[in-house]
């Protein structure tokens, strides 16, 4: 059996502890910084998108100071992969502020693991961003999910390339800089950067985060997250579907080496 590592990850949060909670065990919480999420006594299921939905088993609730969840025993064959667990740790600090501890385990000491460790910590790190401008921002207002995911042969400075053109932008942004995205389809969206990586850009605008991805070195996965809190509009995720595979296209069957239809 190979050895099995972990992944820890501290932030602080300026919340209280009862609001980090209610953030990160229950589904309106979850779905308001990380992706749709409903979460009933022992099992928790969410959706990342492009029909790709996880159903989990909750291993500890204890209110206010430890939420972990794993992978459903009885989760369908199609969901088969990897067998995470993710413990959430809530600690109360002075002034009212708290500590988030997060810890994913189950990375097996495998060829390639490497890769696989620095993608998820680089997916953490925004989701982290997200919680904190949530609780910063829109704490407690309900949430309109978008989320469309995608893949290029592109690498990601490529991909980036086509992102930024698409939205309007002439250059990178920069965390703090006053933007104006124009995307074909979607409506214009005017906020600030609140995150610019080698693998993210987000914008936040007065009614919620928008968030875009490519990560990846073999080609790369290419994805938009938004969080849309309670401002009436509904954007439906079919145009940022669209939008995105409209920028990467599938490839075809016999791009794929797929055999050809008899």
């Amino acid at each position: 059996m190979s050895e099995q590592r972990s992944m820890e990850i501290e932030v602080a949060l300026d919340a209280t502890p009862e609001q980090v909670w209610d953030a990160i065990a229950t589904g309106p919480g979850i779905s308001a910084w990380f992706v749709p999420t409903a979460v009933e006594p022992g099992r928790i299921r969410q959706d990342f998108g492009s029909g790709y939905v996880v159903d989990g088993q909750v291993t500890a609730c204890e209110p206010g100071t430890r939420f972990a969840y794993g992978r459903a025993p009885d989760a369908e064959p199609t969901q088969e992969g990897p067998d995470y667990a993710f413990e959430f740790l809530v600690e109360a600090r002075d002034g009212g502020s708290t500590v988030l501890r997060f810890v994913q385990s189950g990375f097996a000491d495998t060829e390639g693991w490497e890769a696989e460790y620095d993608s998820f910590r680089h997916g953490w790190t925004l989701f982290f961003l997200n919680l904190a401008a949530y609780l910063e921002h829109f704490a407690g207002r309900p949430v309109h999910n978008v989320v469309a995911m995608g893949f290029t042969a592109l690498d990601r400075d490529e991909a980036w390339t086509v992102i930024h053109d698409a939205l309007g932008l002439t250059k990178p942004p920069q965390v703090g800089d006053e933007v104006r995205l124009t995307p074909d389809g979607p409506a214009a969206i005017s906020g600030v950067v609140d995150v610019a990586t080698r693998e993210f850009l987000g914008v936040r605008t007065a009614g919620g985060l928008y968030r875009f991805g490519a990560e990846g070195t073999d080609g790369c996965g290419v994805s938009a997250y938004h969080y849309l809190f309670d401002t009436g509009e509904v954007v439906e995720p079919a145009l940022w579907t669209a939008w995105l595979s409209g920028l990467f296209p599938a490839p075809q069957a016999a791009e794929a080496g797929a055999a050809p239809a008899s």
